[in-house]
């Protein structure tokens, strides 16, 4: 086996970096997604009551101020967690090389055996990458983590926040612009075509059909508008 077919330690972080872009990416559509429906549940409610201006701009900004803030929190939360848990096994691994070089030494072969390579081969290849640095290729064969590109928690909530309001803005504006007999209408239009954008745009991220998707969330999204529509004529009726 000659060098050029062994495993290319140089260039997995860069497939590893935009692997990282693209989940980000993909959590901000998805928070955006989050917005669009959760404002626009929220106007489309009280409009099912009243369309007066005042009750639907309070509820809307309220909605959209808490939603953000919730988001922020709860991606903090989450990726903390998982930024601890991944730096607790960085430095699990760190003492591992310290203590016990040659099982590690062993354990990085045994990976890469198992992978297809020969024994001999799959020695030469673990030699080679921890002498050139141990750390960075028992991570990244064994955790699949990169220690420079750990997740930053402020940096997502700061994202799901900022995705969120983006997302709730469009229903807010839809709701409140138009004519008082156009809110409805042009907010239900105005949300599926904004649906349909982000469920287009994650599938095309993701690798899926982009038109099941978009049917699929286009769908959902009508429903639970239509839903909480009839319950705020609802309840509208009922206290009125």
């Amino acid at each position: 086996m000659t060098d050029a077919a062994l495993p290319t330690h140089a260039d997995e972080p860069h497939v590893e970096q935009n692997e990282n872009r693209l989940n980000r990416l993909r959590a901000g559509v998805l928070g955006a997604n989050d917005g669009i429906v959760s404002t626009a549940g929220i106007v489309l409610g009280v409009a099912g009551a009243t369309i007066d201006s005042a009750p639907l701009l309070t509820a809307g900004v309220a909605g959209l101020v808490a939603g953000a803030v919730s988001m922020a929190l709860g991606e903090y939360v989450s990726v903390s967690s998982q930024r601890d848990a991944e730096k607790a096994m960085l430095a699990k691994e760190e003492r591992e090389l310290r203590e016990d070089p040659e099982d590690e030494l062993a354990e990085l072969a045994a990976i890469y055996r198992s992978k297809g390579l020969s024994e001999e081969t799959s020695m030469q290849v673990a030699r080679e990458l921890s002498a050139h640095d141990a750390f960075a290729a028992h991570v990244e064969a064994e955790l699949k983590i990169d220690p420079d590109d750990l997740t930053s928690p402020t940096q997502a909530a700061l994202t799901s926040a900022v995705a969120f309001t983006l997302g709730g803005v469009l229903p807010l504006l839809a709701i409140l612009l138009p004519p008082l007999a156009w809110r409805v209408p042009v907010t239900f239009v105005a949300v599926l075509l904004a649906l349909a954008v982000a469920g287009w745009v994650s599938a095309r991220l993701g690798g899926a059909p982009p038109v099941k998707a978009v049917l699929r969330v286009c769908l959902g999204g009508a429903v639970g508008l239509a839903a909480t529509y009839g319950i705020g004529m609802l309840l509208g009726t009922a206290v009125g």
